[in-house]
C-alpha cells in the first residue's frame, strides 16, 4: 500500500501453495527463484510497483488435461501451462455508474496470489471456459483456494488473437478483463474472436492493436478501457526487500505426497468403473461429492448405482434445499445399506426412494426405518396371490374390461395390489403373479 517505512515479508504459505499447484499442473519446479519489481502507475496501485515474478517464475512448462463435456463435442484436450509466478495483488477499482468518478478498494492489496499463464492452445470461448473451470476443480481439490468467481478468488483476463487461414504467426493479442463467470468468458471470447475476423476481411486489419478491452455483459460486447503497455514499460528488476528463496528437493517431495487425488486421475478412475462420461463429469467435479461417493462404494455399493443414487434423488434434494453433499444427513454407510436392501429383496425401489427423503430430511438409519414402518417388502408368493385374488374378485368390471382387450388394466390392478400391501408387495412377484390370475379362464 506504500506506507512509509513499511518493507514486504515473504507470506510462506504462499511457496507452499505455489509449489502445490505446480506439481499438479505437471510443470518444472525452479529451486532458486527471486522476486521482481514491475513497474506500472494506477490507481489500485499506490506504491507505483508490484512484486512480482519476472524471469526466473517457480513453476514453468506445465500442461492441464480437460475432458470437454458431451454437449459441446466430447473428448479430451491438453492444454500448455507457460508458468505458473507468485506476485501481491493489487486493489479494487468500482466505477460508479454515472462514470463521474471511481473510488478504490485496498482491502486486498498486498495480498500474495498466484498467476498462471497458458499457452495459445485454445480456439474458441468453450475450450477456454473449460480450460478455466478445470483449473477451478483444481485449486478447490487443492485447498489452495475456494475458486470462487464472483469473490474474486479465482479471476481471468483472456488474450485473443486471431491470424489467416495458413499464416504462422500470432496475429496482435487483445487482452479482456471483466470476465465474471465461466459463461461470460465463453461469450467475450467469441465476440472478441468475430470482432477481429470482421476487421480482418474488411481489410482493416491495422485497427486490432494491443490493447485492453472489457466485456460489457449488457450489450454483450467488448469495448476499449485502455492501450496496452509493452513489456518494457514495465522496467522489471531485482526486488530488493525481498531475499532470493531456495527450496529443496525433500521440501518438494513432502508437498508432492500430500497432494490428493485430482481430478484428471480421478476421472479416469471413475471410467475404468464403467460409469458414463457424464457421471464421470458430474461425480468428479465437486470434491466432496467424490468423497462420497468414494466412501459408499468403499462400502460395498455398485458404482453405477451409488453414481445413480447422487446424480437424481440427492442431487435434486441438495438443489432444492441448498444443502452441500456434507451438511446432507444420509451418511454414506446408509446409503450403501439402502442400495443393498433394495438388491436384496428386502424393501422394493418405491419403499427406498420414501426411505431415502424421510434420512435426507430428518436422519436416522435404513434398518431402524424399515423395522420402525413395517416396511419389509413382501416376498412370499402364496401371501401376495391372496392379495391378487381379493383385488380381482372386487373389480369384476375391469377384469371383464381386461379380457375383452384392454390390457393396459394390468397397471390398475398392480396399483391396487400396492395399495392393499401398502407399497410392500415385491413388483417382480406381484406382476409375474397378476398375468397369470388376469389371463387364467377360471
Amino acid at each position: 500500500m506504500g506506507l512509509p517505512g513499511a518493507l514486504p515479508v515473504l507470506n510462506s504459505k504462499v511457496i507452499d501453495f505455489a509449489v502445490k499447484l505446480g506439481l499438479a499442473l505437471n510443470c518444472k519446479l525452479a529451486f532458486n527463484f527471486k522476486f521482481d519489481r514491475k513497474q506500472y502507475f494506477y490507481p489500485d496501485l499506490p506504491k507505483g510497483y508490484q512484486i512480482s515474478q519476472f524471469d526466473v517464475p517457480i513453476a514453468s512448462g506445465g500442461y492441464l488435461d480437460v475432458d470437454i463435456p458431451v454437449e459441446f463435442g466430447g473428448g479430451h484436450k491438453r492444454f500448455g501451462i507457460t508458468r505458473v509466478h507468485m506476485e501481491e495483488d493489487a486493489g479494487k477499482l468500482l466505477h460508479t455508474e454515472n462514470g463521474n468518478y471511481s473510488q478504490v478498494d485496498l482491502n486486498r492489496a498486498g495480498v500474495p496470489l498466484l498467476e498462471i499463464v497458458s499457452e495459445p492452445d485454445m480456439r474458441n470461448g468453450i475450450e477456454a471456459s473449460e480450460y478455466e473451470a478445470e483449473l477451478q476443480r483444481l485449486v478447490r481439490y487443492l485447498g489452495v483456494s475456494n475458486g470462487n468467481m464472483q469473490e474474486g478468488s479465482l479471476r481471468c483476463d483472456v488474450n485473443v488473437s486471431v491470424r489467416p487461414i495458413g499464416q504462422s504467426k500470432f496475429g496482435t493479442k487483445v487482452e479482456v478483463k471483466n470476465l465474471n463467470s465461466f459463461a461470460s468468458m465463453g461469450r467475450a471470447i467469441d465476440f472478441e474472436i468475430s470482432r477481429q475476423v470482421q476487421l480482418h476481411s474488411q481489410g482493416q486489419e491495422d485497427q486490432i492493436v494491443q490493447e485492453t478491452r472489457l466485456w460489457d455483459e449488457g450489450t454483450q460486447r467488448t469495448i476499449t478501457m485502455r492501450k496496452k503497455e509493452g513489456l518494457a514499460d514495465y522496467r522489471y528488476f531485482p526486488e530488493p526487500d525481498l531475499p532470493a528463496v531456495i527450496i529443496s528437493q525433500e521440501y518438494v517431495d513432502g508437498i508432492q505426497s500430500s497432494l490428493p487425488e485430482l481430478p484428471e486421475i480421478k476421472r479416469r478412475r471413475y471410467e475404468k468403473m464403467g460409469l458414463s462420461m457424464q457421471d464421470v463429469l458430474f461425480l468428479a467435479n465437486d470434491k466432496n461429492i467424490a468423497d462420497y461417493f468414494d466412501a459408499t462404494i468403499a462400502k460395498g455399493a455398485d458404482a453405477k448405482l451409488v453414481a445413480n443414487w447422487i446424480m437424481s434423488d440427492i442431487a435434486a434434494f441438495m438443489k432444492n434445499e441448498k444443502f452441500t453433499i456434507n451438511e446432507i444427513k444420509l451418511v454414506p454407510e446408509e446409503l450403501s445399506e439402502l442400495i443393498a436392501s433394495i438388491k436384496g429383496g428386502t424393501i422394493s425401489s418405491k419403499i427406498g426412494k420414501e426411505i431415502l427423503f424421510e434420512i435426507l430430511a430428518k436422519g436416522g438409519t435404513v434398518k431402524g426405518l424399515i423395522e420402525e414402518k413395517d416396511l419389509v417388502q413382501i416376498v412370499d408368493p402364496l401371501e401376495i396371490e391372496k392379495i391378487v385374488d381379493n383385488v380381482i374378485a372386487e373389480n369384476p368390471k375391469q377384469l371383464e374390461q381386461y379380457r375383452g382387450g384392454r390390457t393396459k388394466l394390468q397397471g390398475y390392478f398392480a396399483g391396487q395390489v400396492m395399495k392393499v400391501s401398502k407399497g410392500k408387495a415385491n413388483p417382480g412377484l406381484l406382476n409375474k403373479i397378476l398375468l397369470e390370475k388376469l389371463n387364467s379362464k377360471s
